[in-house]
């Protein structure tokens, strides 16, 4: 998919060949949708991953699970590759949900 389109179509979304490999991340930072998507298949809601990554928007998760939908087999091979749902679970736990 061509950077403009990618743009369009997930404005908070981009490629960099020199961070996480390549893989699409957040757009001023260095976070891979697969984290997004990590956090997502272990049940968290987006205020719970805006919790764990307070430095990012609701915007940026929504447009992350956007990308995450619509590419769902290449994000879940790119996440089954670099991580495991034990690490998930653990990174989860150590960000409580506020109240």
């Amino acid at each position: 998919m061509g950077e403009a389109l990618l743009k369009r179509v997930y404005p908070y979304i981009g490629v960099n060949p020199e961070i996480a490999g390549g893989a699409p991340i957040i757009e001023g930072t260095r976070i891979p949708i697969r984290v997004i998507a990590g956090y997502y298949q272990i049940g968290m809601s987006v205020d719970e991953i805006l919790t764990a990554l307070p430095h990012i928007t609701a915007a940026q998760v929504h447009s992350a699970l956007a990308y995450y939908f619509d590419h769902q087999e290449e994000v879940d091979a790119d996440l089954a590759a670099s991580a495991d749902t034990d690490f998930w679970k653990k990174e989860a736990l150590v960000h409580p949900r506020q109240s």
